[in-house]
């Protein structure tokens, strides 16, 4: 029965068809049409055996002894609800749109996330895969006992309709509003497939939640306070006055294409390496007032708390929403450059500034490919001239590696760390003054 209800979920309905029946396909599934129920059969037993596992024991949970869904209940879950208070496991009825409705190119990626008490993350989890095969989604969300932390790309009807039945899942009730969805143009080919699962940390910093608690966070700041803040932070550092820091928790190559005038942007290449950054420079922090950002805002959660817990700061601030929501409503304000997001875009704009630099050539240049050498899977910046001279890869000694995999059997590859990562410490130990901190250096 799943089986069958799962090959369902996926019909094209018959709107989306060819007029008089024929000629179109009958089913869609991962970017795929298939037009004999023997093709869809083979791809979902092949593809997707996990997928109808989860479903499976999440329809048993939601009505043991129901028999077939009805027509137009999608995969069987619409209409019901778990026997867990806390989680609706409905899913919205699509029936009155099209598949070009839900498949749209023209779309939308959403970044959020709800730090809430979740007391079964794998039917949470089961239950988020299902909406987002159901509205044709694709990105990454993680589910933790503290929450969930999502981006998700699709068709603009599709994301507004996520949107809604997230809204209204009794689970966020109170916690998540629609402001927390910071939305950018996309869509579902931002993302090359859909990846749901169960972790100890919605955000992997490498402590467990129980130890450093989101309920221990900074002072949250409003993109319009947050904008004063570092208005008078400016202001201050240029007459050598500033007690604050301005903190970027990103890392660094996410604050090298894009950051706040007068930042301090550590050279980390990881969030779970934030922790030791913290360590190693408790003496940069001691009385002094941090204010924090980084991309949607949930870094910021779990970071602010560690440094809080260090007892070493006179105050501790964060960005809410992020940078996302700042430049909102100050395109023009103190952030300077693009915005890294984690899909295949690398990065969206907001000003014209680049403030970032070709690898070989130093020409102004800021966006991002991946290293051409197949063992390596670092970010390069090499502008259009450099990458006609074939100059691809993200430093000398991968690129020579490339010259020499290329030239072997197919197949074979070399697999070692580069020397962008061996000659970057791995926490680095901030060795500046105060002045050069001050002049945003």
């Amino acid at each position: 029965q799943a089986f069958s209800l799962f090959v369902k979920a996926k019909e094209v309905p018959a709107a989306g068809r060819c007029a008089g029946g024929g000629g179109g396909p009958r089913w869609r599934c991962c970017r795929q049409a298939f037009e004999e129920l023997a093709g869809i059969h083979r791809h979902v037993a092949l593809q997707h055996g996990g997928d109808i596992g989860q479903q499976a024991g999440l329809a048993a949970e939601v009505s043991p002894s129901s028999g077939p869904a009805p027509a137009g209940s999608g995969d069987g879950l619409n209409g019901h609800s778990c026997s867990s208070p806390e989680i609706s496991c409905t899913l919205p009825d699509t029936s009155h749109l099209s598949y070009e409705d839900l498949t749209s190119k023209v779309g939308d990626v959403l970044l959020y996330y709800c730090y809430c008490e979740v007391k079964d993350p794998e039917k949470l989890c089961a239950w988020q895969k299902a909406l987002c095969q159901h509205l044709h989604l694709t990105g990454k969300v993680r589910v933790a006992s503290e929450g969930i932390n999502g981006t998700v790309g699709g068709s603009k009807v599709a994301t507004s309709l996520y949107i809604e039945v997230m809204l209204s899942q009794p689970l966020f009730q109170g916690i998540l509003g629609k402001e927390d969805f910071k939305s950018s143009a996309g869509g579902a080919y931002c993302f090359p497939d859909l990846r749901v699962g169960v972790f100890k940390e919605i955000v992997p910093m490498g402590i467990d939640p129980k130890i450093v608690s989101y309920k221990e966070n900074g002072i949250h700041l409003s993109p319009q306070e947050f904008h004063r803040e570092v208005e008078q932070y400016l202001s201050q550092a240029s007459q050598g006055q500033s007690d604050t820091i301005l903190l970027d928790c990103r890392n660094f190559y996410e604050s090298k294409i894009g950051h706040f005038q007068g930042c301090l942007a550590p050279d980390i290449r990881k969030f779970s390496y934030f922790p030791s950054y913290v360590d190693e420079n408790l003496e940069l922090f001691k009385d002094k007032r941090v204010l924090m950002y980084c991309t949607g805002g949930i870094r910021c959660e779990r970071g602010s708390a560690y440094l809080r817990s260090k007892a070493v700061c006179r105050e501790v601030y964060q960005l809410k929403g992020g940078i996302h929501k700042y430049l909102e409503e100050f395109p023009d304000g103190f952030y300077r450059g693009k915005l890294f997001v984690f899909d295949d875009r690398y990065a969206i704009c907001s000003n014209e500034d680049i403030i970032s630099a070709c690898r070989y050539c130093g020409a102004l240049w800021d966006q991002y490919k991946l290293c051409s050498s197949q063992h390596c899977r670092q970010l390069v910046l090499t502008c259009p001239s450099c990458h006609n001279k074939g100059l691809t890869a993200c430093c000398p000694v991968c690129q020579e590696k490339e010259l020499k995999v290329t030239s072997r059997a197919s197949g074979q590859t070399v697999k070692e760390e580069c020397e962008c990562t061996r000659r970057r410490p791995r926490v680095p130990i901030e060795r500046v003054s105060q002045r050069t901190l001050d002049a945003g250096k």
